[in-house]
């Protein structure tokens, strides 16, 4: 089964892209696609932002690439909340360096899924 995990970065270089601290600030997102806990394709599009629609748009556009999992250094309760509802399971990882390493602490069921924000500035 293919699984597309899609992690926020700050930059496009594939698995090996430093993943951003928050999802709504990064430059870029790589979307991994896996099969058997294998990677099989990696590729980067660039963040359109926020736009008008705020979160509600910044949802919208993870939910456009096809996702099965947004990984997340960090994410605010009003997008966090518009996850839930769109029903993608929404995983933190504060730890990995890399896209590479968190797929790898993903596969090992070493990221907490949550549902509600996780910075408190927001």
């Amino acid at each position: 089964m293919k699984q597309r995990l899609v992690f926020p970065t700050d930059e496009n270089m594939g698995y090996l892209s430093k993943r951003g601290a928050h999802f709504g600030k990064a430059k870029f997102y790589t979307i991994v696609t896996v099969e058997n806990g294998k990677i099989v394709e990696v590729e980067g599009v660039a963040n359109p932002g926020h736009g008008a629609d705020g979160c509600g748009n910044a949802v919208a556009n993870i939910m456009a690439l096809g996702a099965d999992a947004l990984v997340v250094g960090g994410i605010g309760g009003s997008p966090a909340q518009g996850f839930k509802k769109a029903g993608l399971p929404l995983f933190v990882d504060r730890e990995s360096a890399t896209v590479e390493q968190s797929v790898k602490r993903f596969f090992a069921a070493q990221l907490q899924q949550v549902d509600q924000g996780t910075c408190e500035v927001h």
